[in-house]
C-alpha cells in the first residue's frame, strides 16, 4: 500500500485535538503526560507520533534516560520512573492493549492510589485519545517528519 496524504475531515481533526488537549490540561504533568502518549505509540508503532511526542517530552523537560528506558520502563528502576509514573504508564499498557478484553481491576486500582477521580479520568481520556491519533496516523501511512512545534 503506498502512503496516503491529505488532511483529515476538519470537523474529526478538530474533535480529536480537542480531546487531547483536555485529557492534557486535565492531567496537570506535561511531562508525564508525553511519557504516556510515547509509551502507547510505542506500543502501536506510530513512528509520526513517537517523533512528535519526542520532540514535546524533551520541550517539557523529561529526562533523556527516561526517553531511553521507556519502552522498558518496569525493569528501569525507582531511580528512572517513580511510582507515579509506574502506575501511569501500565494503565496506559492496559488500556492501550486490551488482551484480557479489559483493564485488570489491580492496574486500575495501583493508577487510583496515585490520581483522583479527575485525574484518572484524564489519564485514561488521554491514553484513548493517544490511540485515536496513533491508530489514524498508521492507518493513513504517515511517516515521521511532519511535526513542527
Amino acid at each position: 500500500m503506498t502512503a496516503r496524504t491529505g488532511v483529515l475531515d476538519p470537523a474529526v481533526g478538530k474533535a480529536m485535538s480537542a480531546l487531547s488537549a483536555a485529557a492534557k490540561r486535565g492531567l496537570g504533568d506535561p511531562a508525564l503526560a508525553e511519557l504516556v502518549v510515547i509509551r502507547a505509540s510505542q506500543l502501536n508503532h506510530c513512528a509520526f507520533c513517537l517523533d512528535m511526542h519526542l520532540a514535546l517530552a524533551r520541550r517539557h523537560g523529561v529526562e533523556q534516560k527516561q526517553l531511553d528506558l521507556l519502552a522498558a520502563w518496569e525493569e528501569a528502576g525507582d531511580d528512572v520512573f517513580d511510582e507515579r509514573e509506574r502506575a501511569a504508564l501500565a494503565l496506559t499498557e492496559a488500556v492501550t492493549v486490551l488482551t484480557e478484553g479489559f483493564v485488570p481491576d489491580a492496574v486500575y486500582e495501583r493508577a487510583a492510589r496515585h490520581f483522583d477521580e479527575a485525574g484518572l479520568a484524564h489519564l485514561v481520556a488521554l491514553v484513548v485519545a493517544i490511540n485515536n491519533w496513533n491508530r489514524v496516523m498508521v492507518a493513513r501511512r504517515i511517516p515521521p517528519g511532519g511535526y513542527t512545534p
